[in-house]
Protein backbone atom coordinates (compact mmCIF):
# COMPACT_ATOMS: atom_id res chain seq x y z
CA UNK A 1 0.00 0.00 0.00
CA UNK A 2 1.36 3.53 -0.79
CA UNK A 3 1.00 6.43 2.02
CA UNK A 4 1.47 9.75 1.12
CA UNK A 5 1.56 11.92 3.86
CA UNK A 6 3.76 14.60 2.05
CA UNK A 7 2.17 15.54 -1.92
CA UNK A 8 5.30 18.08 -2.21
CA UNK A 9 8.79 17.05 -1.75
CA UNK A 10 11.12 19.03 -4.31
CA UNK A 11 12.79 16.41 -5.08
CA UNK A 12 11.34 17.03 -8.64
CA UNK A 13 12.21 20.80 -8.91
CA UNK A 14 15.27 20.09 -10.74
CA UNK A 15 14.02 18.02 -13.64
CA UNK A 16 14.23 14.70 -12.55
CA UNK A 17 11.89 12.12 -10.75
CA UNK A 18 12.64 8.98 -9.71
CA UNK A 19 10.72 5.61 -11.28
CA UNK A 20 9.87 2.72 -8.74
CA UNK A 21 13.31 1.29 -8.73
CA UNK A 22 14.58 4.53 -7.05
CA UNK A 23 17.19 5.63 -10.31
CA UNK A 24 16.81 8.90 -11.15
CA UNK A 25 15.72 10.06 -14.16
CA UNK A 26 14.58 13.11 -16.77
CA UNK A 27 11.13 14.25 -16.38
CA UNK A 28 11.08 14.17 -19.95
CA UNK A 29 12.14 10.75 -19.91
CA UNK A 30 10.59 8.30 -22.53
CA UNK A 31 9.95 5.76 -19.51
CA UNK A 32 8.21 8.59 -17.68
CA UNK A 33 6.19 9.75 -20.70
CA UNK A 34 4.82 6.61 -21.58
CA UNK A 35 3.43 6.05 -17.68
CA UNK A 36 2.25 9.66 -18.03
CA UNK A 37 0.46 8.82 -21.09
CA UNK A 38 -1.25 6.29 -19.06
CA UNK A 39 -2.30 8.85 -16.12
CA UNK A 40 -3.45 10.94 -18.50
CA UNK A 41 -5.71 7.71 -19.85
CA UNK A 42 -7.24 7.34 -16.11
CA UNK A 43 -8.40 11.33 -16.04
CA UNK A 44 -9.96 11.14 -19.44
CA UNK A 45 -11.64 7.49 -18.25
CA UNK A 46 -12.90 9.28 -14.78
CA UNK A 47 -14.03 12.25 -16.41
CA UNK A 48 -16.19 9.78 -18.79
CA UNK A 49 -17.52 7.85 -15.45
CA UNK A 50 -18.23 11.12 -14.27
CA UNK A 51 -21.63 10.96 -17.45
CA UNK A 52 -22.19 7.36 -16.77
CA UNK A 53 -24.28 6.87 -13.52
CA UNK A 54 -27.17 5.11 -15.81
CA UNK A 55 -25.28 2.70 -17.02
CA UNK A 56 -24.23 0.80 -14.10
CA UNK A 57 -22.61 -2.11 -15.91
CA UNK A 58 -20.36 0.03 -18.19
CA UNK A 59 -19.38 1.97 -15.05
CA UNK A 60 -18.00 -0.72 -13.29
CA UNK A 61 -15.87 -1.72 -15.99
CA UNK A 62 -14.40 1.53 -16.35
CA UNK A 63 -13.92 1.70 -12.52
CA UNK A 64 -11.83 -1.71 -12.80
CA UNK A 65 -10.03 -0.59 -15.77
CA UNK A 66 -8.79 2.75 -13.62
CA UNK A 67 -7.60 0.53 -11.38
CA UNK A 68 -5.33 -1.20 -13.60
CA UNK A 69 -4.55 1.48 -14.96
CA UNK A 70 -2.85 2.48 -11.91
CA UNK A 71 -0.98 -1.27 -11.53
CA UNK A 72 0.29 -0.35 -15.81
CA UNK A 73 1.57 2.63 -14.42
CA UNK A 74 3.89 0.92 -11.88
CA UNK A 75 4.74 -1.91 -14.26
CA UNK A 76 5.94 0.55 -16.64
CA UNK A 77 8.03 2.50 -13.65
CA UNK A 78 9.25 -0.71 -12.97
CA UNK A 79 11.87 -1.74 -16.22
CA UNK A 80 11.39 -5.65 -16.03
CA UNK A 81 14.86 -7.67 -15.11
CA UNK A 82 15.96 -10.63 -16.95
CA UNK A 83 16.23 -12.33 -13.09
CA UNK A 84 12.79 -10.70 -11.80
CA UNK A 85 11.27 -13.59 -9.71
CA UNK A 86 7.46 -14.01 -10.87
CA UNK A 87 5.41 -11.90 -8.56
CA UNK A 88 8.23 -10.25 -7.16
CA UNK A 89 6.79 -6.73 -8.84
CA UNK A 90 3.28 -5.61 -10.02
CA UNK A 91 2.54 -6.17 -13.33
CA UNK A 92 0.20 -6.59 -15.92
CA UNK A 93 -1.22 -10.47 -16.56
CA UNK A 94 -2.52 -11.84 -19.31
CA UNK A 95 -5.45 -12.53 -17.52
CA UNK A 96 -6.47 -8.79 -17.48
CA UNK A 97 -5.87 -8.88 -21.09
CA UNK A 98 -8.39 -11.54 -21.64
CA UNK A 99 -11.08 -10.26 -19.59
CA UNK A 100 -10.80 -6.83 -21.75
CA UNK A 101 -11.11 -8.97 -24.77
CA UNK A 102 -14.67 -10.99 -22.92
CA UNK A 103 -16.02 -7.35 -22.40
CA UNK A 104 -15.15 -6.47 -25.87
CA UNK A 105 -16.99 -9.26 -27.57
CA UNK A 106 -20.03 -8.26 -24.52
CA UNK A 107 -20.43 -5.02 -25.75
CA UNK A 108 -19.41 -5.48 -29.14
CA UNK A 109 -22.57 -8.18 -30.01
CA UNK A 110 -25.12 -5.86 -28.40
CA UNK A 111 -24.35 -2.89 -30.91
CA UNK A 112 -25.22 -2.48 -34.63
CA UNK A 113 -22.58 -3.33 -37.08
CA UNK A 114 -20.35 -0.24 -38.68
CA UNK A 115 -21.14 1.05 -41.85
CA UNK A 116 -18.61 3.98 -41.55
CA UNK A 117 -15.88 5.58 -39.50
CA UNK A 118 -17.51 7.16 -36.25
CA UNK A 119 -16.47 11.15 -35.21
CA UNK A 120 -15.47 11.45 -31.54
CA UNK A 121 -18.43 12.56 -30.35
CA UNK A 122 -21.99 12.39 -29.31
CA UNK A 123 -22.86 12.13 -25.82
CA UNK A 124 -20.04 13.52 -23.28
CA UNK A 125 -19.28 9.98 -22.01
CA UNK A 126 -18.91 8.75 -25.33
CA UNK A 127 -16.68 12.11 -26.05
CA UNK A 128 -14.85 11.73 -22.99
CA UNK A 129 -14.14 8.06 -24.20
CA UNK A 130 -13.04 8.73 -27.35
CA UNK A 131 -10.46 11.03 -25.77
CA UNK A 132 -9.12 8.28 -23.57
CA UNK A 133 -8.85 5.93 -26.74
CA UNK A 134 -6.56 8.53 -28.44
CA UNK A 135 -4.28 9.24 -25.11
CA UNK A 136 -4.36 5.13 -24.49
CA UNK A 137 -2.95 4.99 -28.45
CA UNK A 138 -0.24 8.05 -27.97
CA UNK A 139 0.81 5.48 -24.37
CA UNK A 140 0.82 2.52 -26.46
CA UNK A 141 3.31 4.54 -29.35
CA UNK A 142 5.37 5.39 -26.72
CA UNK A 143 5.73 2.32 -24.80
CA UNK A 144 6.69 1.04 -28.56
CA UNK A 145 9.26 3.86 -28.36
CA UNK A 146 10.46 2.73 -25.35
CA UNK A 147 11.07 -0.92 -27.22
CA UNK A 148 12.55 -0.07 -30.14
CA UNK A 149 15.06 2.31 -27.97
CA UNK A 150 16.63 -0.98 -26.47
CA UNK A 151 14.36 -0.20 -23.13
CA UNK A 152 12.79 -3.42 -21.73
CA UNK A 153 9.05 -3.15 -21.58
CA UNK A 154 6.42 -6.86 -20.20
CA UNK A 155 4.88 -8.63 -22.93
CA UNK A 156 1.68 -8.07 -21.23
CA UNK A 157 1.33 -4.02 -20.70
CA UNK A 158 2.31 -3.41 -24.35
CA UNK A 159 -0.62 -5.77 -25.27
CA UNK A 160 -2.53 -4.23 -22.51
CA UNK A 161 -2.61 -0.79 -23.90
CA UNK A 162 -3.67 -2.43 -27.39
CA UNK A 163 -6.86 -4.07 -26.05
CA UNK A 164 -7.46 -0.85 -23.97
CA UNK A 165 -7.96 1.26 -26.72
CA UNK A 166 -10.02 -0.96 -28.84
CA UNK A 167 -11.79 -1.62 -25.34
CA UNK A 168 -12.73 2.39 -24.95
CA UNK A 169 -13.51 2.60 -28.68
CA UNK A 170 -16.10 0.13 -28.15
CA UNK A 171 -17.00 1.76 -24.79
CA UNK A 172 -17.34 4.86 -26.47
CA UNK A 173 -20.10 3.54 -29.64
CA UNK A 174 -22.01 2.26 -26.12
CA UNK A 175 -22.04 5.35 -24.44
CA UNK A 176 -23.67 7.01 -27.51
CA UNK A 177 -26.81 5.31 -26.39
CA UNK A 178 -25.87 1.75 -27.64
CA UNK A 179 -24.51 3.12 -31.06
CA UNK A 180 -27.91 4.87 -31.66
CA UNK A 181 -26.33 8.30 -30.94
CA UNK A 182 -23.47 7.89 -33.16
CA UNK A 183 -21.99 10.71 -35.30
CA UNK A 184 -20.78 9.41 -38.84
CA UNK A 185 -18.16 10.47 -40.86
CA UNK A 186 -19.36 11.61 -44.15
CA UNK A 187 -16.76 11.17 -46.66
CA UNK A 188 -15.65 14.86 -48.74
CA UNK A 189 -19.15 16.44 -47.10
CA UNK A 190 -17.54 19.66 -46.36
CA UNK A 191 -15.61 20.15 -50.28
Amino acid sequence: MVTLNRIYTRTGDAGTTRLATGATVSKTDLRVETYGAVDETNACVGLARVHLAADPELDAMLARIQNELFDLGADLATPPKPDEAEGSVLRVLDSQIARIEGEIDTLNDRLPGLKSFILPGGTPAAAALHLARTVCRRAERDAVRLIEAGEPVTGPSLRYLNRLSDFLFVAARWANDQGRAEVFWKSGATR
